[in-house]
């Protein structure tokens, strides 16, 4: 059952970040069909349970207009997953945001409830870190972080978790991570036709 008490639900949004070039797969990567569903069909509705707004950041928003979500775009004209980041806090009517990527098909309720459990109205990032490093595209982002993000933004540095030491982060470790996802499958993303077809033999 999800613990997503209202309490939680009301005061984050759930974000999916869609605006990438992906250059690497030559195709939206949201709408690629693993199984019988759209990759986005799979976020959407993981991230339901948990969020009464739920927003698609996305600079092509002619292709989800059959989509049940609210569509915004970028403020600043520049590429990368921080001028997203920017966008879907920006966007946000709650004071919080679960922020993820449109390519990550098996995101798993347990890590956003687990995630969500971790938020205080004082912490302003909730940060997985794996042995991989930090993974800043499945967190939990404070509005307040905007004016350090368009700080950034405004030296041209686009590297998202530059920003964190200046904030009030707390880390989810990886011992945390695997009690609710063992295979840390929900950071599994598509970035190539090889991950495309990995995904296709794992549903």
């Amino acid at each position: 059952m999800v613990k997503g008490h209202n309490t939680l639900r009301s005061s984050c949004t759930g974000v999916v970040l869609a605006g990438g070039s992906n250059t690497r797969i030559g195709k939206n990567k949201a709408l690629l069909t693993i199984g019988d569903k759209r990759i986005l069909d799979y976020i959407y509705q993981t991230m339901k349970p948990f969020f009464d707004e739920i927003l698609l950041v996305t600079n092509d928003p002619m292709c989800y207009l059959d989509w049940d979500l609210k569509i915004v775009t970028d403020i600043f004209h520049l590429d990368g997953s921080l001028i997203g980041i920017h966008a879907g806090l920006f966007h946000a009517h709650t004071t919080h945001a679960f922020i993820t990527a449109c390519d990550t098909p098996f995101l798993k309720k347990e890590l956003i409830n687990l995630l969500l459990e971790q938020l205080e109205s004082h912490l302003d990032v909730i940060l997985p870190v794996t042995e991989e490093g930090n993974q800043p595209l499945c967190a939990i982002y404070s509005r307040r972080c905007l004016k350090a993000i368009e700080e950034q933004i405004r030296r041209r540095d686009l590297k998202i978790d530059r920003f964190f030491s200046e904030v009030r982060t707390k880390k989810v470790t990886e011992k945390m991570l695997r009690k609710k996802d063992h295979e840390l499958i929900s950071f599994f993303n598509i970035n190539t036709l090889k991950d495309l077809e990995d995904a296709r033999r794992m549903v």
